[in-house]
C-alpha cells in the first residue's frame, strides 16, 4: 500500500515577510561593501578598501609619449617648392637650437655582488643625449627606461633591457619631460665598476645610490 504524502502547508505570511527582509538586508550589505566601492569608488564602511575593491575603480593614469623626431619619412611626399627654395620638413623639431652648449658628465660607480643602483638624466621633452657605458669586468643586468613625474614615478617606459651585458652605447630623444636612464644589477660573482659617459642637453644627473 502506497504511503500518503504529508500535507504541504503554504508558508505563512510572517515567514515570507521575514525572508524578504533578510534578502533586502543582504542586498543592502553587498551594495555598500562591494558594489559601491568596486563600481563607483564609494566606500563608506572601509570594507571595500580592505578587500581591494576600491582599486578596481581607481582612475587610470597614462604617459603621453610624443613622436618628436618622426614624420620626416614623408618628406618625399611634400611638393617641391620653387627652385632655390627648401622643401619644408613635415617635422622641423629634428633641429633644436640651444642657448647653452651641451654638457658632458662622467659617472663611475662600483657594485658589489647582487648590489643595484639607478642613474637618471633629467631631461626636457625632445632633448637629446648620447651615451656610452662600460663594465670593467663581469656582467650586469641593465634596464634603460624613463619615468614621467606626472604619474608619481610609478609608471615607466622601457627603451632597452639586457639580462646580461658588459656595456652599451647609443642616443636618446626624450619622449616626455622626466627622468631617463639606467637601472643596473650586478649579476657577476665579483664586484664590478661601471663607467657612464653622457653628452647632450640634460638638466641634471640623479644618482639613487647603491643598495
Amino acid at each position: 500500500m502506497a504511503s500518503r504524502p504529508p500535507d504541504l502547508q503554504p508558508p505563512s505570511g510572517k515567514r515570507i515577510a521575514r525572508s524578504v527582509v533578510i534578502a533586502i538586508v543582504v542586498a543592502a550589505v553587498l551594495l555598500v561593501t562591494a558594489v559601491l566601492p568596486a563600481e563607483y569608488g564609494i566606500d563608506p564602511t572601509g570594507v571595500g578598501r580592505a578587500l581591494g575593491l576600491t582599486a578596481l575603480r581607481a582612475p587610470s593614469r597614462t604617459i603621453e609619449v610624443k613622436d618628436v623626431i618622426g614624420g620626416n619619412e614623408r618628406v618625399r611626399d611634400v611638393p617641391i617648392p620653387a627652385p632655390g627654395e627648401p622643401t619644408p620638413l613635415p617635422n622641423p623639431a629634428v633641429h633644436q637650437p640651444q642657448d647653452t652648449p651641451p654638457q658632458t658628465r662622467t659617472v663611475v660607480l662600483t657594485l658589489g655582488v647582487d648590489q643595484e643602483t639607478e642613474i637618471k638624466a633629467v631631461m626636457q621633452e625632445a632633448k637629446v643625449i648620447v651615451y656610452n657605458w662600460q663594465v670593467d669586468r663581469g656582467m650586469v643586468y641593465s634596464d634603460m627606461h624613463g619615468h614621467d613625474p606626472a604619474t608619481g614615478g610609478e609608471a615607466f617606459v622601457r627603451y632597452r633591457e639586457d639580462q646580461q651585458t658588459a656595456g652599451g652605447s647609443g642616443s636618446l630623444v626624450a619622449p616626455f619631460t622626466g627622468e631617463h636612464g639606467w637601472y643596473w644589477l650586478n649579476v657577476s660573482n665579483e664586484p664590478v665598476t661601471i663607467t657612464l659617459s653622457l653628452t647632450g642637453f640634460f638638466d641634471d644627473i640623479r644618482d639613487y645610490g647603491i643598495h
